[in-house]
């Protein structure tokens, strides 16, 4: 991908002060990744890494539930002048809780849910029961994680 085909892919993540052990452009990196295998051409999307409590609230304002989650997503749609459109929310204190439960390390689960909010924001869904680990969205999820990040991890 050309240089001027990644400026189309417009991310920025920001991190509200936190200490994220993952580094911002391998984060973009991933983003844009994910957006090119959606078969997305132009994007303006922001990646928001936030604490508990700023999560604790955009979770009771805009999903009516209570207390942190680990993401939230808002697609915004398309737009004529830059395509897609989303907002992504994620909170790493929930993404460490989470690593240490299924066994992965932290920027792993970081990198997973990176890839999960632009799955969401290219139009993906997956059921809220226990039944989404076998969606189709969370086998593209996994598929992706795999291709992008754990094996660009790899030592060759």
């Amino acid at each position: 991908m050309t240089a001027r085909g990644d400026a189309a892919l417009a991310v920025a993540v920001e991190c509200e002060g936190l200490r994220l052990p993952v580094a911002r452009a391998r984060l973009v990196a991933l983003a844009r990744a994910v957006l090119r295998a959606e078969g997305i051409r132009r994007a303006l999307v922001s990646v928001a890494f936030v604490g508990p409590r700023r999560m604790a609230a955009l979770n009771r304002r805009h999903l009516g539930h209570a207390g942190a989650t680990d993401i939230i997503t808002f697609a915004l749609g398309d737009d004529p002048a830059c395509g897609l459109v989303a907002d992504v929310y994620i909170c790493p204190d929930v993404a460490r809780r989470q690593a240490r439960r299924h066994g992965v390390g932290v920027r792993e689960e970081l990198a997973r849910l990176v890839v999960h909010g632009m799955l969401h924001a290219c139009g993906w869904d997956h059921p809220e029961s226990e039944d989404r680990v076998t969606s189709p969205m969370w086998r593209r999820q996994e598929r992706l994680v795999q291709r992008h990040w754990i094996t660009s991890m790899t030592p060759a």
